[in-house]
């Protein structure tokens, strides 16, 4: 089976350098079209840049996905360059936060509206370019393993990607009748694979591959009755496979929902992560030398 978007246009929004840009390159290289947006121009650009470095068509789109004004226009630019769209991946999200006890309300909405307005704003533009255009389209929501279990100290993002994975079937529902395709997929933290990300990461002392301390959010107050907010110290390796993948397992995934392949696969989720949400709680893989670990990774180009 040989997937292929030749022919297809897609757009992508939240375009940075790790899951965004690793999307958008997976949906290149498999022959589509892409517009990616986010909401620096300069980092839309930059991996627009990425894609046609590899010899892709490719252009960049600065947007906020909470403004519907710019969502329009966004959209209309995409139609203007080329006059269809025929895959929508929401991907724009807030990382990071705080929890329960400190989150203040202005970020707790703001993670809210980026993921709530991002996701209903662009599905909605795009779905009616696709009903009008009778284009059977395939849109996909990124969510988050923290959108169905939870880590401490981080509130916001996980009521917000809880929210993704209801839209997904909802909006499955309400444009199944037009041929149009909604399902979710759900990444557990990523390793990055982005060359310019890692020498980035690397001239900034930071380490190429996630490691095993902290997470995304922050810490806690100083009262006296604080209890600690997140284990910092070095876990022991969790994934019964070795590791949760990278952008270029997710574009695979993404790349083969929005093929004609899933024509019949919508209000559904996926999640490509080495083992890591279907394990009980009290397994313990073997030590990493242990761990035989997925086939070499398909290489994108």
């Amino acid at each position: 089976m040989e997937i292929s978007l030749e022919g297809k246009v897609a757009l992508v929004t939240g375009a940075g350098p790790n899951i965004g840009s690793g999307i958008a390159l997976a949906l290149a290289a498999y022959g589509a079209k892409v517009a990616v947006n986010d909401v620096s121009l300069k980092t839309a650009e930059t991996c627009r840049d990425r894609l046609q470095g590899h010899g892709h068509e490719a252009m960049a789109l600065q947007g906020d996905v909470t403004s519907e004004e710019e969502v329009v226009a966004n959209v209309d630019a995409v139609l203007e360059r080329y006059g269809k769209i025929d895959i929508l991946v929401n991907n724009a999200a807030l990382l990071g936060g705080k929890g329960l006890l400190d989150e203040d309300a202005d970020t707790f909405a703001k993670h809210v509206l980026v993921s709530g307005l991002g996701n209903f704003l662009f599905t909605k533009h795009v779905a009616r370019s696709m009903a009008e255009r009778e284009i059977r389209g395939s849109i996909v929501c990124v969510s988050s393993s923290h959108g169905w279990s939870c880590s401490p100290g981080v509130i916001a993002y996980c009521f917000s990607k809880g929210g993704v994975n209801n839209f997904v079937r909802a909006a499955a529902m309400d444009l199944a009748p037009y041929g149009i395709r909604v399902n979710g997929y759900t990444p557990t933290a990523p390793v990055p694979d982005n060359p310019d990300l890692i020498a980035e990461r690397a001239s900034q002392g930071v380490a190429p591959l996630l490691s095993g301390r902290g997470g995304l959010g922050g810490g806690g107050g100083d009262e006296p009755w604080r209890r600690p907010t997140r284990y910092q110290g070095e876990r022991p390796p969790m994934v019964p496979m070795g590791t949760t993948g990278t952008p270029t397992d997710i574009g695979h995934c993404i790349a083969w929902i929005c093929s004609d392949y899933a024509r019949l696969i919508t209000g559904c989720d996926f999640v490509v992560d080495g083992g890591a949400r279907a394990k009980n709680f009290s397994y313990h893989p073997a030590p990493a030398d242990g761990l035989m670990g997925p086939l070499p990774i398909v290489p994108l180009h």
